[in-house]
C-alpha cells in the first residue's frame, strides 16, 4: 500500500459503512484492519482493474526487452541492484538465473492474471541471497555431513 492509503478498523467499515466507503474518494485504496484476522485492502473495482493494467503493461515491456534488444540482459543484470539490493550478494551464475527465472514468471503470471508466483519467486531468491550474505550459515548449509538422511518426507504428509 502506498503512502497516501488510509487505514481504518474492519469495525469502522461494518458501523458506518458510507463514511468509511466516501473515504475512497480521499484515497485510492483503504487498508482494513482486522483483530481476528489477515488485513484487507479495500479499493473500487475501477482502480484495481487500472493497477492490473499498469502491471500487466509494465511486466509485458520488461519481458519484450529481455528478450529481443541485444545487451538487454546485460542492462537488466545492471539494474537489478538497484531494484532488489539484495542480489549484490547472489554469485554470478545465480544472478543470471534469478533474471532469467523473474522474467520468464512475471510473463507466466501476468498471463494469467495471478502475480502470486512472482511474489514467492522474489521471496525465494531473497532468502537465497541472505543465506550467501552470512559466511556461517552458508558454511553450515553447504557442507558436507557424510550422510544420506534418505528421501524427504512429503510437507503435505507432516502433520
Amino acid at each position: 500500500m502506498g503512502a497516501e492509503d488510509a487505514a481504518v478498523n474492519f469495525s469502522e467499515l461494518v458501523n458506518k459503512n458510507k463514511q468509511t466507503l466516501a473515504r475512497l474518494k480521499e484515497s485510492p485504496r483503504l487498508l482494513l484492519h482486522r483483530r481476528d484476522g489477515e488485513d484487507l485492502v479495500l479499493t473500487t473495482a475501477a482502480r484495481a482493474e487500472q493497477d492490473q493494467t499498469v502491471v500487466s503493461a509494465a511486466t509485458r515491456m520488461l519481458v519484450a526487452m529481455a528478450r529481443r534488444e541485444p545487451g538487454s540482459m546485460e542492462l537488466l543484470l545492471d539494474i537489478l541492484p538497484d531494484a532488489f539490493p539484495w542480489v549484490r550478494f547472489l554469485p554470478e551464475p545465480d544472478l543470471h538465473a534469478f533474471a532469467v527465472e523473474l522474467v520468464d514468471t512475471m510473463r507466466a503470471a501476468d498471463s494469467v492474471g495471478n502475480s502470486a508466483s512472482v511474489a514467492q519467486l522474489l521471496i525465494a531468491w531473497q532468502h537465497t541471497a541472505e543465506v550467501y550474505s552470512d559466511p556461517e550459515l552458508l558454511a553450515a548449509l553447504t557442507k558436507d555431513h557424510g550422510e544420506d538422511y534418505g528421501p524427504v518426507p512429503d510437507p503435505r504428509d507432516v502433520a
